[in-house]
């Protein structure tokens, strides 16, 4: 049964991890996402919060996403006087996503679902080994 609740555990931090990329996925798509009115609030950057959990019947922790909130940091600003959303100095906020802290995140969280792939993929093989030696 070991081999079961390893793939559960791998499994949950597949679902996170492929929930972060969509996380991450959206703030690079809105990293130009201004507002549209002067004053308004261009996007702010999400940031996935996990947590752990625990399965009752296998008796194993699991991970989940615990939360996903706004990043609070400040906006930049930028000077465009043309721009609609441009205040009565001109300029615009910009949202605070930095597409390389993006990439770089993504980068990881990608890394972590491929090893957690891995995993299932090990013991999937492992119980399919365990099987033909029992035929």
């Amino acid at each position: 049964m070991d081999l079961y609740k390893s793939m559960q555990i791998s499994a949950s931090g597949m679902k996170a991890q492929g929930t972060r990329l969509r996380v991450i996925s959206e703030n690079i798509a809105n990293a130009d996402s201004t507002g549209e009115t002067p004053g308004a609030q261009p996007y702010r950057r999400k940031v996935v919060t996990f947590g752990e959990t625990m399965d009752r019947e296998l008796k194993v922790p699991l991970v989940q996403v615990k939360n996903i909130s706004t990043d609070q940091s400040e906006f930049t600003r930028k000077y465009d006087p043309g721009h609609p959303a441009a205040d009565k100095d001109g300029y615009v906020l910009i949202p605070n996503v930095n597409p390389l802290i993006e990439v770089t995140d993504m980068r990881e969280a990608q890394r972590s679902y491929e090893a957690n792939l891995k995993v299932l993929e090990t013991t999937r093989s492992m119980l399919e080994n365990t099987l033909g030696i029992l035929r």
